[in-house]
């Protein structure tokens, strides 16, 4: 079962993967942290690689227990953001928390917060065009004055009274 991991890159067929498995964290770490730019000048994508502890990726049954912590984890702080949505707290924080702690351990993760990332950007850079800026303005500005109108239409047509009787109850 491939979950995104370098956990399948670290086992050797004779199951000695102490020393392959310090080998290969090393190189993932130094290929992860350097990046390679391609022929035509553009960052190539380097492999994600879990970020479990050496030891831990060492042992299969270890590591597919962290990531099964990692995932739990994650989706525990996603459900609370989506409770954040509709009570008091930082929701959407909280659920790009979640998706940041899954991102640690899985390469759809990974790519889902980096999507996330880029789509974020292009629109606050495309809330500050001018253009843009003026016609969220004018539709705000309308909406507040036809918004105004109608509480002003309810108030003059029936006054400060509620729509409901509370003397009933």
């Amino acid at each position: 079962m491939n979950t995104g991991s370098d956990r399948g890159t670290n086992e050797s067929a004779a199951g000695d993967t102490t020393t392959e498995t310090t080998a290969q964290t090393a190189a993932d770490t130094t290929a992860e942290t350097a990046g390679t730019v391609g022929a035509d000048g553009t960052a190539e994508e380097t492999p994600h690689v879990s970020k479990a502890p050496a030891f831990i990726k060492a042992r299969r049954t270890l590591h597919l227990s962290w990531q099964v912590g990692v995932f739990v984890v994650g989706l525990a702080v996603i459900a609370a953001g989506v409770a954040m949505l509709v009570l008091p707290g930082p929701g959407w924080v909280a659920i790009f928390a979640g998706l940041a702690i899954w991102a640690t351990e899985f390469a759809w993760a990974h790519l889902v917060l980096r999507w996330t990332k880029r789509k974020v950007t292009e629109a606050a850079q495309k809330a500050l065009d001018p253009k843009v800026r003026r016609r969220n303005i004018i539709l705000t500005t309308t909406g507040l004055v036809i918004a105004g109108a109608l509480i002003g239409f309810y108030l003059w047509k029936y006054g400060l009274v509620l729509p409901w009787d509370l003397k009933d109850q």
